[in-house]
């Protein structure tokens, strides 16, 4: 017994529930209590004293129906006597199929035991702490409500799965705790936050904080139940990337929060027409100038744009005016900050131990241990946690290429092949698949997107067919040769017209999406409007016109904010979007010809249909690189638009094209009317096509291009 006190009072027991609270003793029973800093204690209810045993060891030795259940203990502290319920009176509460489904990493709800949760054991209110740390001796809760002693609560040990819990009565939502835990491998202190944490304090400050459980009522029961029927890969998704923090700030420079947000943003994003917007992580996270991308707080949305319910409300508004949301999920890499993940319990607990494995050279992150369950466990639950808790209707998972190569930004011997001598990562490939899988059980609809720069096969593919699940995939290819043309001068585009058809190539073998993301506007790469070449009004003409070569080009699209605006800075995450350029006519019409491709995207079949399959695209003429021209056709069943687009800034007058048949065309859209800042160069609305055979067409059209332009013809018969 003496030896248990000793224990305690250096802070090294591992299993205080043996020994601490209520035992029966022969006929008897003993209450024992440890107060490192009382002077007295006694039960409250019947006043009973508990003797001391020195150091602020307490003993009772009194009959079974003189001390219940759970009881209530007072101690004395400097001459003030304090109170609350006695937590060793209460039992192991995490039930022992939770804590075998996680050991086998297959819990896809872990954050519902693991954590911090507000709970009611036998009629008294308290906070139920659990966490994983299978390499510690003792784990302790500490906080503002125990002067963040680790010595006041010793957490009980669940020895077989690695697991601590401790149910502490008498706390409330808005507490600060973290956990202390003493490695038993090298008998190291860490001071961690909670991996399952549910919110955090606002950085720099670390401590975890007791959530209270949201009181929204949705109001999205018909989206929701539309979503799990659609087949989205014929369906048209044009997505509008954001970082919350710097679409748009306060007037003092703060941030907006995401109930403002949902006031100003979703509207905004809606009157543009996109289909979904695609948020930056938000996963709390430590450094602002990481956007989000080394997340800490896995399961708590940051504090810098307001708390869970707060983030519900924000969706809810998303889902109302018929927009999807998507969330950047980053399973791939966490920080090294001291309080976060990194050896965790004094070991390589989520990371692998050996750096060759266990560290990103490029990030100065650390590497999930996908080999491990409980790791893919706490993935694996995130995942699944923002899909249900949030009602979030789809994951793009970051950095996907680094997970699949073992060898991803590593020189020779610096990495560390698999079992069979490759570079693939095994272990991460099977967690993707579990991962897509998981999801698409459990969440009807969800879409699943993987950022993947290479060339692996199937990556968005079903499982059953051998590939990882996703639903699309970036097209990163098709983005760098698209921007790599529109920098170069118009005089010189004639030398890489195989940029603009090359991806065509490859464009059926996975379903794609196309994006100019946050990556493209950052780190001395300029601005959109910066890549353009000419002087300003050449710009907007060539912006005017990637956005329409963009959305006719089969795949999924995506823009990040501020493309709207044609901003000429890079984007600043500490700072708003340029909204004092929004009010030029120019910008203004780039506006209304991003609202008017969004409409024609999403109004017809024929420009999304066929997005993923081969048969929804058929050149006209890829092979006019003399004029840097193009024209194609976009199918759905019988309709079609035809696509003609001039990549020089030089109008095309009298140009013909081959079309399917005769009669007459309607000009559906053309990048260079006035409407949209441009010079009108067109064709007045409509063009006749003739019984003149060109190439392989039966019938042709004699047009006008615009410079820099694009136009979009429909037969009148499918008006």
């Amino acid at each position: 017994m003496q030896d248990s006190w000793e224990a305690l009072r250096q802070g090294r027991h591992g299993d205080p529930s043996c020994f601490l609270g209520r035992h029966p003793d022969g006929e008897d029973v003993v209450v024992r209590a440890f107060l490192p800093t009382a002077q007295a204690a006694r039960l409250a209810s019947s006043g009973l004293a508990l003797g001391s045993l020195g150091n602020g060891a307490f003993e009772l030795r009194a009959r079974p129906e003189q001390v219940p259940e759970r009881y209530r203990l007072a101690w004395e502290e400097s001459g003030y006597w304090h109170e609350s319920w006695d937590p060793y009176a209460f039992p192991r509460q995490i039930a022992d199929f939770d804590l075998h489904m996680f050991g086998e990493g297959r819990h896809w709800h872990a954050c519902r035991f693991l954590g911090a949760h507000l709970r009611t054991r036998d009629g008294i209110e308290g906070v139920q702490f659990a966490v994983w740390a299978p390499n510690a001796q003792r784990v302790s809760v500490v906080g503002d409500f125990n002067g963040w002693n680790s010595l006041r609560h010793p957490m009980l040990s669940r020895p077989a799965h690695g697991v601590w819990e401790l149910f502490l009565p008498g706390l409330q939502a808005g507490d600060l705790y973290k956990f202390e835990i003493l490695s038993a491998i090298n008998g190291g202190i860490e001071l961690k936050s909670d991996p399952y944490g549910r919110a955090f304090e606002m950085r720099p400050q670390t401590s975890s904080v007791v959530a209270a459980p949201s009181q929204h009522v949705w109001d999205d029961a018909d989206w929701i139940a539309a979503r799990a029927g659609t087949d989205w890969k014929r369906q048209p998704i044009s997505i509008y990337e954001v970082h919350l923090g710097s679409w748009q700030r306060a007037p003092d420079g703060g941030f907006l929060g995401f109930r403002e947000l949902a006031e100003r943003l979703v509207p905004h994003i809606c009157a543009l027409g996109f289909t979904h917007i695609e948020l930056l992580p938000i996963s709390e996270h430590p450094f602002d100038g990481s956007w989000g991308y080394q997340p800490l707080g896995h399961y708590a949305p940051t504090s810098r744009l307001g708390n869970a319910e707060d983030l519900q409300v924000f969706i809810d508004a998303c889902h109302r005016q018929g927009l999807g949301v998507l969330l950047d999920w980053v399973p791939a890499h966490f920080p090294k900050d001291a309080h976060g993940l990194a050896k965790f319990d004094g070991t390589a607990l989520y990371e692998h131990e050996d750096p060759r494995r266990g560290e990103h050279p490029d990030w100065g992150t650390l590497i999930y241990n996908y080999g491990r369950y409980e790791v893919q466990n706490f993935l694996l639950s995130n995942a699944v946690y923002w899909l249900e808790e949030f009602h979030i209707d789809g994951l793009r998972v970051d950095a996907v290429a680094s997970m699949l190569y073992l060898d991803y930004s590593r020189s020779t011997g610096n990495w560390l092949p698999n079992e069979y001598g490759g570079r693939e990562n095994l272990e991460a490939i099977a967690f993707l698949k579990t991962l897509n899988g998981t999801v698409h059980d459990a969440v009807p609809g969800a879409l699943m997107i993987a950022e993947e720069s290479t060339a692996w096969p199937k990556v968005s593919h079903p499982l059953h067919e051998g590939g990882l699940g996703f639903d699309l995939k970036w097209n990163l290819g098709w983005m760098h040769d698209t921007l790599k043309y529109f920098t170069t001068d118009p005089i010189y585009r004639s030398h890489h017209h195989e940029s603009l058809t090359f991806g065509l190539m490859y464009a059926f073998s996975e379903s794609f999406l196309l994006p100019f993301s946050h990556d493209e506007v950052v780190h001395g790469k300029g601005s959109m409007w910066r890549k353009m070449h000419g002087d300003p009004w050449q710009k907007m003409a060539g912006l005017r016109l990637l956005f329409c070569y963009q959305f006719t080009q089969p795949g999924k699209k995506l823009l990040f904010m501020g493309c709207e605006l044609a901003q000429e800075n890079e984007w600043d995450h500490d700072a708003s979007l340029s909204w004092e350029l929004g009010g030029q006519p120019e910008r203004q019409g780039l506006r209304d010809l991003l609202r008017d491709i969004n409409q024609l995207y999403r109004s017809l079949a024929c420009l999304h249909a066929g997005d993923c399959v081969a048969s929804g695209f058929e050149w006209i003429d890829c092979a006019d690189q003399q004029h840097s021209t193009l024209a194609y056709l976009r199918r759905a069943g019988e309709q079609y638009v035809v696509v003609i687009l001039n990549f020089t800034p030089v109008p095309r007058l009298g140009v013909t094209f081959g079309v399917p048949e005769t009669g007459p065309f309607r000009e559906i859209l053309n990048s260079d009317s006035e409407l949209y800042g441009g010079s009108n160069v067109g064709n007045g609305g409509t063009v006749e096509a003739k019984a003149h055979k060109w190439r392989d067409w039966p019938a042709r059209v004699l047009l006008d291009l615009p410079p820099l332009g694009a136009v979009i013809l429909r037969h009148a018969r499918f008006d």
